[in-house]
């Protein structure tokens, strides 16, 4: 009946935000770069409802940067890397994974003791922590590194309680069918992955030498 509730209460900005963001991780999950063009109005759409309805201010912060990265994105995937047409799947080193948490944990921390001294934000450590490490995992999905899809699966879980503590059904059922999509997304590149042979792409300054 809750669900039902907030349908009938529910903001254009949450249904379109919600409508984009599923079209945007269907494709993704297929390899498409179409998915770049419906994650920017799915983020515009977020921005303002994170910001105006939920007082998650690092989280509408988060979006308006998904906006700009998706441009990047575009163009990483149709430019591909410098030996190839389209950029293939890659993955990642250990060392690398171990740099992104320990320098993820530590901005979290930072990023969520300003927003709780200086804002009126809710839940400001869970709201920094799925904003360092999406950030992070989407220039991994730029550079279409394979284990993206497991921080998003650790992201979206986090997303869930967050955004289910805060009173959003819709939102949350939304990032359960996140969740659902990426661990199909891990296996479907994991397949297409193993199809390519071994790529190895040159280290990503911006993501700690991914």
């Amino acid at each position: 009946m809750q669900i039902i509730e907030q349908l009938q209460q529910l903001h254009w900005s949450e249904a379109g935000a919600v409508g984009f963001g599923i079209i945007y991780v269907i494709l993704a999950a297929r390899e498409s770069v179409w998915c770049w063009v419906w994650g920017i109005l799915s983020c515009l759409l977020w921005a303002w409802a994170a910001f105006s309805l939920y007082d998650l201010y690092v989280d509408a912060m988060l979006q308006w940067f998904y906006v700009g990265v998706s441009f990047v994105g575009i163009w990483q995937w149709l430019r591909g890397g410098a030996q190839a047409k389209v950029l293939k799947i890659s993955r990642m080193r250990m060392q690398d994974h171990l740099l992104i948490i320990s320098v993820g944990l530590v901005l979290t921390a930072i990023i969520g003791y300003f927003f709780d001294q200086y804002t009126q934000a809710a839940a400001t450590y869970l709201d920094s922590f799925t904003t360092v490490f999406s950030i992070f995992a989407t220039f991994m999905v730029i550079r279409k590194h394979l284990e993206n899809w497991l921080y998003w699966i650790v992201i979206d879980g986090v997303y869930i309680f967050l955004y289910g503590k805060r009173g959003s059904v819709l939102f949350t059922a939304l990032f359960v069918v996140y969740l659902i999509i990426a661990v199909v997304g891990w296996f479907e590149w994991k397949r297409k992955y193993e199809g390519q042979g071994d790529v190895v792409l040159p280290p990503d300054p911006r993501i700690g030498g991914t």
